[in-house]
């Protein structure tokens, strides 16, 4: 046996609510997902695609696509649902992916600008005033 300590667990999927959520063509507002880690193979992949060549910017749904499990009750997240989210939802997403992938977690250290006292805020989670 080893002397090594327990052996902390990998976390590979991070639940996400949306600050606005997609909106599908029935009005439904699909804002709870969850998103893998990237693998090698999300990133490389992409590179060959002709949209990504045409339009280097492109890069960001593919990786989204391929990563983002689930939306709400949607049967699968294709391009089309990346493409259609808000920006703010979008730039949300760039930053979970950037967040889990780089630095390994979704929290942010924070202040507050009244009392100047640091916290720590898991940006994966609800919208202010929701639970």
């Amino acid at each position: 046996m080893s002397g090594a300590g327990p052996v902390e667990a990998l976390s590979t999927e991070y639940p996400f609510v949306l600050p606005r959520g997609y909106v599908d063509s029935s009005g439904t507002v699909h804002r709870d997902g969850v998103m893998r880690l990237a693998t090698a193979r999300d990133e490389i992949a992409p590179q060959a695609d002709p949209r990504v060549r045409n339009n280097p910017a492109y890069l960001t749904v593919l990786l989204l696509e391929r990563t983002v499990v689930s939306l709400g009750t949607l049967p699968e997240t294709a391009g089309y649902v990346i493409e259609n989210l808000f920006a703010s939802d979008l730039a949300f997403l760039q930053d979970l992916y950037r967040r889990i992938n780089q630095d390994g977690r979704t929290e942010a250290e924070v202040n507050c600008p009244s009392c100047g006292h640091d916290f720590t805020i898991d940006v994966a989670g609800d919208a202010p005033g929701e639970s």
